[in-house]
C-alpha cells in the first residue's frame, strides 16, 4: 500500500489494485495512510470535462444492417414480442395521439413506454436510456431517444380522449390474448399522488401514506379480479366527480365489450348512495362496506347468539372462523332492498357491515370476495415501487393521466411476458448468479418478492428476466415495421 502511494496512486486506485487479491475498501486504505502520516494528494490537472456531441432524436432513413451494438438495457428487448402481440403501433395510431414534424406518435409513446418499462427511477432514467443507442436505433427506429424536454411537453399535449381510446383498444386486445376477461368481477379503488413542491392549483385530498390532507392528484383504478391486472385508469378526477367513477367504469366496460361488468367491489368512501341506486337500476352487482352507525351497532349487539352463524374459511392466517348475520335492509335514497352482511370474530372490536345487491351468491363467498379486495392495493403498491406511479414531481415531469395509462400498458406487457416465459429456478450455491445479474436482481428484490406474493411467481420471473440481461451483442438483420 505504501509502495503504491509512493507512485502517487490515489486511494481509489490503491483499493482497486489490492482488491484483486484481498478485498479492501477505500475508507480502509485512507485510514491506514492517514495513520502513517501521509496527506492527501494535490489535485491533478484535469481541464474541461468531456462533452458528448448532442444527438437529436429523428427517424432513421435507413436500417443499420450488419452493425453491432452493445446495449446496457438489452433486457427491454424481451418485451418486443409482447408489444407486437398487443399491436402497439396500431393501438397508438387508432387512438389518434398527436405527432410532431420530426417524431410520430409511435416514436413519442414508444419512448415513454420504454422509460416506464425500464423500472428505473423517473428522476434519473431519462439520460441513461437516452444515451443507450440500441433502444432508439433498433427498437423504435430513431437516432436516439427524445430528451426529457420533448417527453414532458408531449405528455401535456395528450388529451384524455386519446388515453381512453388507447385503454379501450388495450382491453379488447388483452381479452383476445386471454390476459383477462372480467368474468370474476373487478376491484375498484382511488389513489392519491402527492405533489412535492411549491403551491400549485391542485385540490387537497387525503394521502394515507402521510395521514393528512394535502395537495395531490386523485386517480382511479380498476383491476380484474381473476388476473389481478389493471384494466383502466383515470387521473382526470376531481372531488365532485369521484362518486361517479364507479358508474363511469361500468359504462366504459359496456362500451368496450357490449355487456355490463361483473361484481364490482369497492370501498365505501369511493361513491355515494345515488350511484348505488344507479347501479341497482342498471342491474350491476356491487359489494361495498357500510358505515357503522351507533344505532345499528346497538341493534346488532342485542341480537341473540342464535342469529349469528359460524363459518370456516379455507385460507391461511388468523380469523378463519367468522360469525355472520345477514338480513335484507332498506337504505335511504335507494329504490330497492339490499342484502346486509354483518361479520364479527375477525379481529375487530365492532362488526364489519357489507351491503350488496347480489342475492344468489352464498354469504361465505361474498365475505371472502371482499377480503380479496386488498389485491388492488397490493397492485398499486407494486406499481409505485416498480413503475414509479407516485413520481408526480421529478426530473421528468409528465402528465399524470398519460403516466397512469402507460402504467396499465406496461403492466400488461409484463403480464404477457410472464405467460410466455417459465419461472426462474433457484440456483444452487455451486452456480451463483453472475455479479452483474446478481446486482440487478438485488435492486429489484423487494418488488419481485412483493409480486411473487400477490401476482404469482411467473410475473416476478418476468421482471427478473428483463433486468438480468445486460451488455449483450445483437446483430440486426432486417428492420421492424414502424408505423
Amino acid at each position: 500500500m505504501l509502495r503504491l502511494r509512493a507512485e502517487e496512486r490515489s486511494v481509489t486506485e490503491i483499493a482497486a489494485a489490492i482488491s484483486a487479491n484481498t478485498p479492501v475498501s477505500v475508507p480502509t486504505v485512507w485510514g491506514i495512510l492517514h495513520a502513517e502520516g501521509i496527506e492527501c494528494l494535490s489535485r491533478r490537472p484535469t481541464g474541461p470535462a468531456p462533452r458528448l456531441d448532442p444527438v437529436r432524436a429523428k427517424a432513421l432513413s435507413s436500417w443499420p444492417a450488419g452493425s453491432r451494438f452493445d446495449y446496457d438495457h438489452a433486457g427491454l428487448y424481451l418485451l418486443l414480442p409482447e408489444l407486437v402481440a398487443l399491436r402497439f403501433d396500431e393501438l397508438v395510431g387508432g387512438a389518434r395521439y398527436p405527432s410532431t414534424r420530426v417524431l410520430s406518435s409511435f416514436h413519442s409513446l414508444g419512448s415513454l413506454l420504454l422509460l416506464k418499462c425500464s423500472r428505473h427511477g423517473r428522476a434519473a432514467n431519462g439520460f441513461p436510456l437516452g444515451a443507450d443507442p440500441g433502444l432508439g436505433d433498433n427498437l423504435l427506429g430513431l437516432s436516439a431517444l427524445p430528451r426529457a424536454t420533448h417527453l414532458t411537453s408531449y405528455s401535456y399535449r395528450v388529451k384524455r380522449q386519446a388515453n381512453v381510446a388507447l385503454l379501450e383498444a388495450i382491453s379488447r386486445r388483452c381479452s383476445e390474448l386471454d390476459v383477462y376477461s372480467g368474468e370474476a368481477g373487478f376491484n375498484l379503488d382511488v389513489h392519491t399522488i402527492r405533489h412535492h413542491g411549491d403551491e400549485v392549483p391542485l385540490e387537497e385530498h387525503y394521502v394515507p401514506a402521510r395521514s393528512q390532507r394535502t395537495r395531490s392528484v386523485l386517480t382511479f383504478f380498476a383491476q380484474d379480479h381473476a388476473s389481478t391486472e389493471m384494466v383502466c385508469a383515470n387521473a382526470d378526477v376531481t372531488k365532485a366527480e369521484q362518486a361517479k367513477e364507479v358508474f363511469s367504469f361500468a359504462e366504459y366496460w359496456h362500451r368496450v365489450f357490449g355487456q355490463d361488468p361483473g361484481l364490482l367491489v369497492f370501498d365505501s368512501t369511493l361513491t355515494n348512495y345515488d350511484t348505488l341506486d344507479e347501479l341497482c337500476g342498471r342491474g350491476i352487482s356491487f359489494l361495498t362496506p357500510r358505515q357503522r352507525g351507533s344505532r345499528e351497532l346497538e341493534r346488532l349487539a342485542a341480537l341473540p347468539v342464535a342469529a349469528w352463524t359460524a363459518y370456516h374459511l379455507r385460507r391461511a392466517g388468523r380469523y378463519r372462523h367468522p360469525q355472520i348475520h345477514e338480513e335484507m335492509i332498506e337504505l335511504k335514497g335507494l329504490g330497492q332492498f339490499l342484502r346486509q352482511i354483518a361479520i364479527r370474530n375477525i379481529g375487530h372490536d365492532q362488526p364489519t357491515l357489507l351491503v350488496t345487491n347480489d342475492l344468489p351468491t352464498p354469504v361465505k363467498d361474498l365475505f371472502g370476495r371482499y377480503a380479496e379486495r386488498m389485491m388492488i392495493e397490493n397492485e398499486l403498491d407494486a406499481d409505485i415501487s416498480g413503475f414509479h406511479l407516485n413520481a408526480l414531481s421529478s426530473g421528468l415531469p409528465l402528465n399524470v393521466d398519460l403516466d397512469t395509462t402507460l402504467t396499465v400498458l406496461a403492466g400488461n406487457c409484463y403480464r404477457l411476458l410472464a405467460k410466455s416465459s417459465p419461472p426462474l429456478r433457484a440456483r444452487s450455491r455451486r452456480s451463483p448468479l453472475p455479479p452483474r445479474r446478481k446486482t440487478l436482481c438485488r435492486l429489484r428484490r423487494s418488488h419481485c418478492d412483493e409480486s411473487r406474493r400477490h401476482r404469482g411467481g411467473r410475473l416476478a420471473s418476468a421482471f427478473r428476466h428483463v433486468h438480468a440481461l445486460a451488455h449483450v451483442t445483437i446483430l440486426p438483420s432486417s428492420p421492424p415495421e414502424v408505423r
